[in-house]
């Protein structure tokens, strides 16, 4: 794991998901929605975190989930940093 997030970001716990009664999973990233998962890729995605030893382990899966979406042209918004 030390070898996979070198710049230690996975610590902040980033990723959040929430599953809804349909068993829809909503990946978030700092609050912000960016990834649904529905049938059967939901419910590999459950097992997978629920087998997960740790809080960091979860979070790696969910990154690895959402795939590469940062690329580092995203604009903030607006927002001043």
């Amino acid at each position: 794991m030390d070898n996979i997030d070198k710049r230690n970001r996975l610590k902040e716990e980033p990723f959040s998901y929430r599953v809804n009664k349909d068993n829809t999973v909503f990946i978030d990233y700092y609050g912000n929605q960016v990834k649904i998962l529905k049938g059967k890729e939901a419910e590999k995605f459950l097992e997978k975190l629920n087998g997960a030893a740790d809080t960091q382990a979860a979070q790696l899966m969910m990154a690895k989930v959402t795939g590469n979406f940062k690329r580092g042209n995203e604009r903030d918004g607006g927002k001043k940093k």
